[in-house]
């Protein structure tokens, strides 16, 4: 690691304020606890949601508005995780409201960060109260992070959470982390494309950490990090297998299904950022080309990834995509059958049989473009035949057609491998009598 850090920018402290101050909003902090302090007055449900948008919402910066429209966030959303998780919520508090006082290093980061990148387009850095699913992301030159999940410590009260995601989320983060964590976000508001391949979505994740890296001048601390360097050849090599598809399930933003194995894409596109910049002899110039790769650019993500000489072997793309494709599950036949048109209306149960057994509980259907009328299934009974065959309960009527959709998103292998159809429409009609 020491030959890697030593080649970094340098600056005086000092120097970060002669420069203009970067552009760093915290107010909706402080409204969001106004908030639930007044919503803990009262027991009557509209009423919160009348506190929550006078005084939380509505007074909601830009980067509030962006954020809650990014993820889906609504004033319903904010009242349940008060009333959900006050104990949580009591014990993240003053951890919130401490990003205030980080805001000299936040501006700081940012001068160091133009230092090495003279490129950098100017952003701007809004700090909210989220929905407890997202600790950061991205609106066109917008970082919005969620404190709440940003500022979680191994400390933090999480005992009111069902599942373990939080608890993993917060095992190794310091409040250090959340400089690096604006930076990170800061870096995906000048990167270019949003390619869904796993590789370019891996090296576009891993770019942010290694400039955060740079800019910190010292490791990041992610689980995902420490993971991988422990399971190097295994991890590298599931990649190598994987890394031309678009099966994000098994790379990244899975930390509720992966558990301490998640997010491993960013641990690789890290790594081939790394390489790349290690391989560079000039730095300034490596910086330019990890930040400003093009992920609409397939060619352009390989050729980086050639030159990065993260593998030393060859990459045969089209073997490695042939072989992941007889991997795929694929369904063997449905009851009654694909495409028949003299089906019973008294048959009752519809039955899929794939080739592989596939993880249960984790399916769903979607209507065909003809609409709800066609749609035949009243309910999922559940797997059979080892995990194998789904079924389905049906109401049928005489002289109907009927269609629904499987797509290869709602269904997985226990081998962790999605459907081979993208979307595959089962249709049939049944007879007169």
């Amino acid at each position: 690691m020491k030959s890697f850090t030593s080649i970094i920018f340098s600056l005086v402290f000092a120097s970060a304020f002669s420069q203009k101050s970067a552009k760093i909003y915290t107010s909706d902090i402080d409204n969001f606890w106004v908030a639930y302090d007044s919503i803990q007055k009262t027991k009557d449900h509209t009423q919160k949601l009348a506190l929550i948008k006078k005084l939380y919402t509505d007074k909601g910066t830009e980067g509030l508005k962006a954020f809650m429209k990014a993820r889906d966030y609504n004033d319903t959303v904010f009242v349940s995780i008060i009333d959900k998780y006050p104990k949580f919520l009591n014990s993240i508090r003053p951890n919130t409201l401490t990003i205030k006082t980080k805001t000299n290093e936040l501006e700081a980061s940012v001068v160091r960060l133009k230092e090495i990148y003279p490129e950098l387009k100017e952003a701007e850095m809004y700090f909210t109260i989220g929905g407890l699913n997202s600790g950061g992301t991205v609106s066109g030159n917008k970082v919005l992070v969620g404190a709440e999940l940003a500022t979680g410590l191994p400390s933090t009260d999480v005992s009111e959470f069902q599942d373990d995601w939080i608890k993993g989320v917060f095992e190794n983060q310091s409040l250090d982390n959340i400089v690096s964590l604006n930076v990170h976000e800061y870096i995906h508001t000048q990167q270019i494309g949003d390619r869904r391949r796993v590789l370019s979505q891996s090296i576009k994740e891993g770019a942010c950490d290694l400039i955060a890296e740079l800019v910190m001048n010292k490791p990041l601390e992610r689980k995902y990090l420490s993971y991988g360097a422990a399971h190097t050849a295994e991890v590298k090599n599931l990649f190598k297998k994987e890394m031309f598809t678009g099966n994000f399930a098994n790379w990244l933003y899975n930390g509720r299904k992966k558990g301490e194995s998640a997010d491993l894409g960013y641990y690789i596109g890290y790594e081939i950022c790394k390489s790349y910049y290690q391989n560079a002899k000039d730095k300034k110039q490596a910086v330019k080309d990890i930040i400003e790769l093009n992920y609409d650019n397939d060619k352009a993500v390989e050729d980086f990834l050639t030159r990065s000489k993260f593998f030393s072997e060859k990459i045969d793309k089209k073997k490695l995509i042939k072989e992941y494709g007889k991997n795929l599950p694929y369904v063997v036949k449905t009851e009654p059958a694909n495409g028949s048109v003299n089906v019973s209306a008294d048959t009752k149960e519809i039955r899929i049989t794939f080739s592989k057994e596939m993880v249960s509980k984790s399916y769903s259907f979607n209507l065909s473009h003809k609409g709800k009328e066609y749609f035949p299934i009243t309910k999922i009974i559940g797997m059979e035949n080892n995990d194998r065959t789904l079924i389905l309960s049906a109401d049928l009527k005489p002289g109907k057609e009927y269609e629904f959709v499987l797509t290869n998103k709602s269904f997985v292998s226990k081998d962790g491998y999605p459907l081979r159809d993208e979307r595959l429409l089962v249709k049939f009609k049944t007879s007169d009598k």
